[in-house]
């Protein structure tokens, strides 16, 4: 399983609105056959798995990550291909959470009379598939915060000014999180400073660029921006509020691969950033979003409970009283309020440490 496991994490960022699924074939145990889902619509990675095993896998064992399915979707189902291949065991990491499946494809291969044993470290497995388990039964993204702070809590050194705090070690490790989600997400007041092109920049290959998202309320920025005229494969989503006008949306939708929608506004004047999530689900498939900044808009999605994991990445260096704090306009009453980790992890990236966690 842990060689099923290390197979689907080569789909991360790659299989959305669909999960990360690998697969392998043993026979007396000899490693037949290995694959993974690479693409929604394309085979899933069992049947990736049973193609190269060919006839070797009659009476194999399959073992694969999450249950096989059991209906017919943009691809038939994988119960009906395991079946015809002769395998007589399969092996699976977690059930289904998609109410498509959930049980179906278990109780499926038991009745055609093959061996299943399922919840083989399911705890990996889920923890590989926590973005498509919030996306299948809540219809949210899973939401990443991140940021490069000052030991003093700050992302620069001078308000309204661009600042960069981190080394290169811990730009490297965002660009692979950029690699690995669906989508990013920043504010305007973000694309106003620092003009950013939000693209995945790896050394020695080339990674994927996200779906780039950017809340602008009143659509103030301007048009030239450098992420609106970008050469990438990747599109660029506006969110704007209900009040602007059709002809300044026109505008923007000039744009090649340049997207706007409008979205309500809460009593505070600022866009509803439930509905923006899943406008981007439903709309764009995206099962996990990295948060970017800046501060007003982390401090936001705090506030409203929208943040399931957080990545910070602490410089050690004090940037002093005038710059921006890492998060702005969340309110906390006392250390009973306090937003809080757990499964904290930290890890060194050069002369930076990163701390990590889940929103509890």
């Amino acid at each position: 399983m842990l060689l099923a496991l290390k197979e689907a994490r080569k789909g991360q960022g790659r299989t959305s609105p669909n999960p990360c699924v690998g697969a392998v074939v043993v026979r007396d145990k000899i490693l037949i056959a290995k694959g993974y889902h690479k693409k929604a619509g394309t085979p899933h990675a069992e049947i990736h798995a049973l193609r190269k095993a060919g006839a070797l896998a009659q009476n194999a064992t399959l073992y694969v990550t999450l249950e096989p399915c059991n209906h017919t979707g943009r691809t038939p189902p994988c119960t009906k291909a395991i079946l015809a291949s002769g395998i007589k065991r399969v092996v699976i990491g977690m059930e289904d959470p998609n109410p498509l499946v959930h049980g179906s494809g278990i109780r499926y291969l038991q009745s055609q009379g093959i061996e299943v044993v399922s919840g083989i470290l399911s705890a990996k497995c889920r923890a590989l598939n926590r973005p498509f388990i919030k996306y299948i039964t809540q219809g949210l993204p899973w939401v990443v915060m991140k940021a490069g702070i000052s030991l003093d809590g700050r992302i620069t050194y001078q308000q309204q000014q661009s600042g960069w705090m981190t080394g290169p070690a811990s730009s490297q490790k965002v660009h692979l999180l950029r690699d690995r989600v669906d989508a990013i997400l920043v504010g305007s007041r973000t694309i106003k400073i620092d003009d950013p092109s939000l693209t995945t920049r790896l050394p020695h290959r080339r990674g994927r660029d996200p779906l780039r998202v950017i809340l602008d309320t009143h659509l103030s920025i301007s048009p030239l921006s450098k992420v609106l005229h970008l050469e990438s494969i990747a599109t660029t989503w506006i969110f704007c509020g209900p009040d602007v006008r059709p002809d300044k949306i026109e505008t923007f939708m000039k744009a090649e691969k340049v997207v706007v929608r409008q979205v309500g506004c809460g009593e505070d004047g600022r866009l509803e950033l439930r509905q923006v999530l899943k406008v981007l689900a439903c709309d764009a498939g995206v099962t996990s979003l990295l948060v970017e900044g800046g501060a007003t808009v982390h401090g936001a999605f705090l506030q409203q409970k929208l943040v399931d994991h957080v990545k910070l990445f602490i410089a050690p260096i004090f940037a002093g009283s005038s710059g921006t704090p890492v998060v702005d306009g969340l309110n906390i009453t006392g250390q009973q309020d306090a937003i809080r980790l757990q499964n904290v992890h930290y890890r060194r990236l050069g002369s930076d440490i990163m701390v990590e966690g889940d929103i509890i």
